[in-house]
């Protein structure tokens, strides 16, 4: 009776998860595009390079805009990969709790299926692609002493990472946490086998990850340029931040190399510094012209003196910056969820697209708007969540149940990384923590017992 009973529960759980599959494509297709999305979509369409994001999200948005154009086919495929995932999980556990029904359901429900799985943009992807590696590795986990039953997951995981890495700038920290976790299930074979599947692990997914990127670039843009782009952004907001917090403080490599430029630093800094965003210094357009005709050796020689020199100063920038990220205390003002289609007119007439919000994308707007200042759209509430998952979990101990561990803990890390990276408070950069957390309950509540199934059956799990 029991394992019938387990049996309709997993039945069910699967049958939420489709059924909220299918809501999600009815409310979202052919997709919801951004000024970024439509960039990156022009991107891989064209096969240039005019921004300065990972080029290997452009390149998968042209292998579907080549089969279908537009983004249909990309967000069916994206989103199928996390509710797969996700369903996959009752194969995980011995039985299936029916309390994991109406946590599916509200899942389900969540505008961060709901919306969130039809919004194209590398966030959604890098936390789809992030989840569903770790899920992979999980079944490998489960399966560890069959090896030809842990191969085929293991693959999975492999791509699924190699492309985590190489989406989202700090993206390597999943890889990290995942070769931890492989190394931790390989221990029992003795210490070395642990060094040797994890680092081996570690490293076959940066090789990849490195060989995906190389052919993601295309042939006509040269060296991929993004990451050092990026830093300097970074180095610009960090100093310009700096200075907003504190005016008396020394800028002596830039005013050696330019002293009108420190001058103008310390003038404008104050009127046009924002921790909400980056974007805000463009306010004042002279503070670029002057920054970024200086060198890269300058620019960040200052940097590393400010964190050395007047840590005072930049942690309470960073801290302004992290805290607008993270708490989102003017929700509204952080996109928190983006609905219809909107670029600049150049690109969407290149790509024969309209703009606009229509009657339906505005009842997803309302839809969600309505949790905006509930849990569901607090960071904090997952970063919880995942933490007290994560203990739960580690009091069971079970192989796969460390994966999932390891896939909230890379969450948290990476969500910490923002203390250092963070350039913006928009709600979809911390999109993979909150996913996360909701996979982690999920997994969870599908078999909420703490007691060692496998290991008391002598297999699985770790004394």
């Amino acid at each position: 009776m029991g394992s019938r009973l387990a049996f309709k529960a997993a039945h069910a759980v699967r049958n939420v998860l489709i059924a909220g599959f299918l809501l999600m494509l009815g409310a979202n297709l052919p997709g919801h595009l951004s000024v970024d999305s439509i960039m990156q979509l022009y991107e891989g369409r064209m096969q240039v390079r005019e921004t300065f994001a990972p080029a290997i999200y452009a390149m998968i948005l042209r292998v579907f805009d080549e089969i279908i154009p537009g983004t249909g086919l990309y967000v069916v495929a994206s989103g199928f990969l996390l509710f797969a995932s996700l369903a996959s999980l009752c194969n995980l556990r011995p039985g299936v709790s029916w309390f994991a029904v109406p946590v599916a359901l509200a899942v389900v429900l969540s505008p961060a299926l709901l919306v969130y799985q039809g919004i194209v943009w590398r966030d959604v992807l890098f936390a789809n692609v992030a989840v569903a590696g770790f899920v992979c590795l999980a079944h490998a986990a489960r399966h560890w002493e069959v090896r030809q039953a842990r191969w085929f997951p293991l693959l999975g995981a492999l791509v699924l990472l190699a492309l985590a890495a190489i989406v989202r700038q700090n993206g390597l920290i999943v890889v990290a946490l995942a070769a931890l976790a492989l190394g931790w299930v390989a221990w029992p074979s003795g210490w070395r086998a642990g060094l040797a599947w994890g680092g081996g692990g570690f490293l076959a997914v940066v090789i990849l990850s490195q060989v995906l990127a190389f052919a993601a670039q295309p042939k006509s843009a040269g060296p991929d340029m993004a990451i050092g782009v990026g830093i300097r952004i970074l180095q610009h907001y960090d100093i310009v931040g700096s200075v907003a917090h504190d005016r008396s403080l020394a800028l002596s490599r830039i005013d050696a190399a330019n002293s009108t430029s420190d001058d103008l630093i310390r003038a404008e800094a104050p009127k046009v510094y924002s921790p909400e965003r980056v974007d805000f210094l463009d306010r004042a357009p002279a503070l670029g012209a002057n920054l970024w005709p200086l060198s890269n050796e300058t620019v960040g020689a200052e940097w590393r003196d400010i964190i050395i020199h007047h840590p005072g100063a930049y942690l309470a920038h960073r801290w302004d910056a992290f805290r607008w990220v993270f708490f989102t205390p003017a929700i509204e003002r952080c996109v928190p969820v983006h609905v219809g289609v909107d670029g600049p007119a150049v690109k969407l007439k290149a790509l024969d697209l309209a703009p606009g919000v229509d009657s339906a994308d505005r009842l997803l707007y309302s839809y969600s708007a309505r949790f905006f200042a509930t849990p569901v759209f607090s960071h904090l509430a997952y970063a919880l969540t995942a933490i007290v998952v994560s203990v739960l979990l580690i009091l069971r101990r079970e192989n796969q149940d460390i994966v999932i561990v390891a896939l909230l803990l890379s969450s948290l890390v990476f969500t910490a990384s923002f203390f250092i990276i963070s350039l913006a408070c928009d709600y979809r950069y911390l999109y993979f923590l909150d996913l996360s957390a909701i996979a982690g309950l999920l997994y969870l509540t599908i078999d909420p017992s703490l007691v060692r199934a496998r290991a008391q059956a002598g297999v699985g799990a770790h004394p």
